[in-house]
């Protein structure tokens, strides 16, 4: 099996994901359906050969003392893949990511008009949150192109792997690898207090160092932009909050207070069209009212504040899916999927619901 060119193939079909697994056959995701290509199941030994012919002799010694692996590849002429390496039977699993070599604007992805504004902050914290694979890694890497264009800034970015390679414009950015250029998240976010940066973009705020190196970056003039694994809001403050030991919980609640800029929780949702999928975001603004919540251990009310701020830019995941429901981005029956309050969600959108699967009907047989 040549995998980079059946790496071209996936780029040219436009799949996000390719997955290879003994015994079936090389499976694409295309338009978050699963869809095999051919009937030839892969055999252990294909795997191996093109596990090798995609990493280095210091890969395949990680990979083979700890049986997991996750490092970037890269075509040159096609594209970026990230790719994460995992044993299944005892046979190599592979599960790729196609990333694009042109990193996405932030109207190109549909994302709010409140992405330009918290980038272009001098100093806090913004997480953009959700589940795996809701597309928090392109919301970040389209918010620093952003600023890329606008202003000139000092960009330090840590990631694991990196996915999205940004020339310099008017920002000089500095992109660590974890495992090839540092050796921890939070050791990087240390240094880059020390190398002049101005905005810090960290992959993952996965262990109490980082969270503490990330709010305490914030709190010496930085803007810090943080991806987590959490959906909601408050579940999000809630978690960081709780990474800490109950000894620390008071200190650290008066610090997010204070330094917290935004969250945005993001879910991709499929196109009416069928035309990709598109990020749904909740978003909460750090006023004066969410900041008391946070520091009165309140956080449960916050929900609450964002339903009735949409003015100042504020939405939940109800109210955003709603939104486009009713300009026809995406159907009524995902969105109740995903809502929050699903049966609330189905009384304000009865009206819209039949004619929305008349036209995804209509749609699908054209």
């Amino acid at each position: 099996m040549d995998i980079d060119e059946l790496l071209r193939i996936a780029m040219q079909w436009g799949a996000s994901d390719v997955h290879l697994v003994v015994p079936a056959c090389p499976v694409f995701r295309l338009s978050h359906e699963l869809v095999p290509m051919g009937n030839e199941p892969l055999t252990p030994l294909a795997l191996e050969e093109a596990f090798e012919s995609i990493t280095s002799e210091k890969q395949r010694e990680v990979f083979y003392t700890e049986l997991e692996l996750d490092f970037a590849y890269s075509i040159s002429g096609v594209g970026r893949f990230r790719v994460n390496v995992s044993m299944q039977r005892g046979s190599i699993a592979l599960a790729i990511r196609c990333l694009p070599v042109r990193v996405p604007g932030i109207d190109e992805l549909g994302l709010p008009d409140i992405c330009r504004t918290l980038i272009l902050k001098r100093k806090g914290l913004v997480l953009v949150t959700g589940p795996t694979s809701s597309g928090k890694s392109t919301t970040q890497a389209a918010m620093i192109n952003h600023l890329n264009e606008k202003v000139s800034r000092k960009v330090v970015t840590v990631e694991d792997p990196i996915e999205y390679l940004h020339a310099n414009n008017k920002c000089l950015i500095v992109q660590r690898d974890l495992g090839d250029d540092t050796t921890s998240f939070a050791s990087a976010m240390r240094h880059a207090l020390r190398q002049n940066a101005d905005v810090i973009l960290v992959g993952e705020m996965r262990d109490v160092a980082t969270t503490a190196a990330a709010i305490t970056a914030a709190e010496t003039g930085h803007l810090v932009v943080a991806t987590a694994h959490t959906q909601g809001v408050a579940n999000v403050i809630d978690r960081l909050i709780s990474e800490f030991p109950p000894s620390q919980h008071e200190q650290v609640r008066v610090q997010l207070a204070l330094v917290l800029e935004a969250v945005l929780s993001q879910v991709l949702v499929p196109r009416i069209d069928g035309n990709g999928r598109i990020p749904v975001l909740e978003i909460m603004l750090a006023n004066y009212a969410i900041r008391n919540l946070i520091r009165e251990r309140k956080v449960h009310q916050i929900a609450s504040v964002i339903e009735t701020s949409r003015q100042s830019g504020m939405q939940t995941l109800d109210q955003a899916l709603e939104v486009a429901v009713r300009k026809d981005i995406i159907s009524a029956e995902e969105a109740l999927l995903r809502a929050q309050s699903p049966e609330q969600m189905e009384k304000d959108l009865a009206p819209y619901v039949p004619r929305r699967r008349q036209k995804a009907e209509s749609m699908a047989k054209d």
